[in-house]
Parts: C-alpha cells; sequence; structure tokens
C-alpha cells in the first residue's frame, strides 16, 4: 500500500498516481512525455466569464470539506480517483500537503478544485463543476491565490481543450522537471493570504487582459 510519504516523493519526481476506475484498488505511476501547466496568476477569462463573474453571486473557501471536493471530483461515471487514493489525500490534506478550493454561487456548491503542494509546486489533481461555469471560476481563483502566495508551477498534468483554452500549454517533460525542481528549492504556502473576493478578482484579471 502506498503510502503518504511516498506519495510526495513520487511527486518529488514529476510523477503522480491514478486509479484505472473507482474499482480497480491498484494505483500506477505517470510520468508523460508532455505534461501541462497553467500560467500562474495570467489564466485567461473569456468576455463570457468575465462578465458572469462581474454579475455577482460568486465566492472562493479554501478546505472548508476538503473530501466533499474530492468527492465531487470523483462523482462522474468514468474516474481514475478511487477509494485508496481518496484516502492518501485526506491524510496528504491533513499534514497541509493537499489543499481544495471550493466555489460557491449564491450560497451553493457550483465547482471546485483540488491539488497536491510542495515547495512552491501546486499540483492540479482534479476538478469538478455542478453549475455553469463553476470549474472556471475554481481555476481563476486558485491561479490567481498561487500568484498571492508565491507559487511558481500550476501543473495539471495533462492538457484538456479546457485547460488550453483558459491558457494552459503543453510543455517537454524534461522542461517541466527543471521547474519542477526550482519549486522544490522554494516555499510557499496557501494559507499565507486570503482569498481575493469576486470584485478583487475581476479587478485583478480586467487590469491584466
Amino acid at each position: 500500500m502506498l503510502t503518504p510519504a511516498q506519495l510526495l516523493k513520487g511527486y518529488a519526481r514529476g510523477v503522480f498516481p491514478m486509479a484505472e476506475s473507482a474499482y480497480d484498488p491498484r494505483l500506477y505511476w505517470y510520468d508523460p512525455p508532455l505534461r501541462g501547466v497553467l500560467p500562474i496568476g495570467r489564466v485567461h477569462a473569456s468576455r463570457s466569464l468575465l462578465k458572469d463573474l462581474r454579475k455577482g453571486g460568486w465566492s472562493a473557501h479554501l478546505d472548508g470539506d476538503f473530501d466533499a471536493v474530492v468527492a465531487a471530483c470523483a462523482d462522474r461515471d468514468t474516474t481514475w480517483i478511487n477509494a485508496p487514493l481518496a484516502r492518501l489525500y485526506h491524510r496528504l490534506h491533513e499534514t497541509g500537503h493537499a489543499h481544495a478550493l471550493e466555489i460557491r454561487h449564491d450560497g451553493s456548491f457550483a465547482g471546485g478544485i483540488f491539488g497536491v503542494t510542495l515547495g512552491t509546486a501546486f499540483f492540479g489533481e482534479s476538478m469538478v463543476s455542478t453549475r455553469t461555469n463553476g470549474s472556471k471560476m475554481a481555476l481563476l481563483w486558485m491561479s490567481s491565490h498561487l500568484a498571492r502566495c508565491g507559487f511558481t508551477l500550476f501543473d495539471t498534468q495533462f492538457l484538456t481543450p479546457h485547460l488550453a483554452r483558459m491558457g494552459g500549454v503543453e510543455i517537454p517533460r524534461e522542461h517541466y522537471h527543471l521547474l519542477l525542481a526550482d519549486a522544490l528549492t522554494r516555499r510557499a504556502d496557501l494559507k499565507s493570504h486570503p482569498l481575493p473576493t469576486a470584485d478583487q478578482l475581476w479587478q485583478e484579471i480586467t487590469q491584466i487582459s
């Protein structure tokens, strides 16, 4: 059985675990030749997304209910998050190495993202949306917050069309490992700064657009 310490060592080497399905207890290490990354503090927001943010009702909350966000991310027809992996993430959360950002709209859960932190690297594991733009808002908030807290690497593992539209790119494995090695020599803490409000996030994005 993989331990939390072994899991962190894997991330430090540039690999990450996944299960074949929720029903398969085995975990497999992955080190893809191309790695997806997002720009920190500069995630692209479409005009329609900015308009939705400006309408109001959106808010972000860090580590309010970590396990609930992980469960929501796994609650789909096909998932790579099995029970052993969910338990490992829970234990990493208890030691301060895993965090979840929850997005609410008018007080109701709308989406979120969770991931693992080491040095100034944030390894985004999965995100979820229960309302239109819920996961996009999670990416905007997380990117902004990572910048505020001094993070230098936003790892998305793979690049999806959804991530590409928001500024995500693919980089070669060798380049990723260099960025990771640098991030591991630095220190950052997601709890070192408060999350921006919706108004602060909107102003920040429109100023750099």
